[in-house]
């Protein structure tokens, strides 16, 4: 009698719902069995291997991360085919249009390029770090033949490579759209997890800014004084509104009795719409803020020259409830208000700067004036208090120097601090004015 001991490998018999394996023909091994899938169902899956145990531990792996909660990958298509779907069908709805066309750009110029022949179910962390460091130190203008394009090659084209290399920043962004797009993978179960997530491409330097100082803005106000657009600077300066904001600010938003503004839009213009009225950045951008005095008069001054073009344009006139249009009343193009800002920069013999720097501008010199970090926080709009900080971490890096030397300068001269009593009534050196 024999005893299943003494039974052939080949021929036990496995326990139900462990699967079956046995021996091919062609002298390969095969193990099938029943696992998770898509929509809470069951599917027979089969592999492959040279030897039972090889065949064996694949089934194994499989059933145990099917009794785990996740599903068979369902996708049987390229890495291509699988972004392309995902552009079309999903981001085109979650994005806005400048958002979904920068996406576009990255997985055409860089992503279906790298990674597109692979199948999308093979893919693994190997294969995207593999493909980020030859990114890396890849010349674009090589890659993308630019020399060729110019009139007079003048580098690539002539053999001498300008080693054009993509910046840490831009790296990072090319990795953050794959891994949107292998997360939307993720949850429709199209694979088991997102392999982009378990590469790390360091942390790149935040863009360097060069913000007004309080002369530089002093400055610049006072050259602005007669500028059809002088309320705006003013605006942007005190307030520290995106360039959009600004721009897609109604009449029906000011109140300029009680002294607020309530940011609800934005103006962008896009490859398809124009001049288009968006919602605001982030939910957070959504919020109302203070005016000062000094914005309240610029605006009721505003109010009046527009009215006045708006009788001298006639029928010409376009309205539309902006608080800043063209003479005409047609909403400002956001490439227009960078010009006339740059002109007005020359005229006032300041430095070049973007206009976003005037963001950058308010938020610090009110940190330098002692604002709160919240404070700044809820004027520009930031989702997350850490952005703030993180963007202006040099700022508090100035603050806590000049408190030092602040407790500096009162440790070393005693007879100051000597005639005043310990009681605990006096504010800690810290507290003193910021230079």
């Amino acid at each position: 009698m024999t005893t299943p001991r003494d039974t052939p490998a080949s021929r036990r018999v496995r326990a139900n719902g462990d699967g079956t394996v046995y021996q091919r023909k062609d002298s390969r091994w095969e193990a099938a069995g029943y696992v998770l899938a898509p929509g809470n169902t069951r599917k027979r899956v089969r592999v492959y291997g040279t030897t039972r145990k090889e065949a064996l531990a694949k089934l194994t792996e499989k059933i145990a991360a099917s009794n785990l909660g996740l599903p068979v990958p369902s996708a049987q298509g390229s890495v291509t085919a699988y972004l392309t779907y995902w552009l079309e069908n999903v981001a085109v709805h979650h994005l806005r249009e400048n958002t979904h066309t920068r996406y576009t750009a990255v997985v055409y110029r860089y992503l279906i390029p790298g990674l597109g022949k692979k199948k999308l179910t093979r893919l693994t962390a190997k294969d995207v770090r593999t493909w980020l460091n030859q990114l890396r130190a890849t010349c674009q203008c090589c890659t993308r033949r630019l020399d060729a394009r110019r009139d007079q090659p003048r580098c690539c084209t002539v053999g001498q490579c300008c080693r054009k290399l993509l910046s840490p920043l831009t790296l990072t962004y090319i990795h953050s759209v794959l891994k949107s797009a292998l997360e939307h993978a993720v949850r429709e179960e199209e694979i088991p997890r997102n392999v982009a997530r378990n590469v790390r491409t360091g942390t790149p330097r935040p863009r360097r800014f060069e913000p007004l100082t309080a002369h530089e803005a002093r400055q610049l106000l006072t050259t602005a004084e007669g500028h059809r657009l002088h309320a705006l600077f003013e605006l942007a300066l005190h307030t520290g509104l995106r360039k959009g904001e600004l721009l897609g600010l109604r009449w029906e938003d000011l109140d300029l009795d009680r002294g607020t503004a309530a940011v609800r839009r934005t103006l962008q213009r896009t490859s398809t719409g124009g001049l288009t009225t968006l919602p605001t950045k982030t939910r957070a951008s959504e919020r109302r803020i203070a005016l000062p005095a000094r914005c309240r008069q610029s605006l009721k001054h505003h109010h009046e020259e527009q009215q006045r073009d708006r009788h001298m344009a006639g029928t010409e006139w376009q309205h539309n409830g902006y608080v800043f249009t063209t003479p005409q009343g047609r909403p400002i193009d956001p490439t227009n208000l960078t010009r006339a800002f740059a002109t007005l920069l020359r005229k006032a013999g300041l430095r070049r700067i973007r206009f976003h720097d005037v963001r950058h501008s308010t938020a610090t010199l009110l940190l330098e004036q002692g604002v709160e970090l919240v404070v700044i926080k809820e004027l520009l709009g930031h989702a997350h208090i850490g952005v703030t900080a993180t963007v202006y971490a040099h700022v508090r890096l100035r603050l806590q120097r000049d408190a030092i030397d602040i407790l500096g300068h009162a440790l070393h001269n005693p007879a100051e601090t000597a005639d005043q009593p310990d009681d605990g009534d006096y504010p800690p050196p810290c507290a003193a004015s910021v230079r």
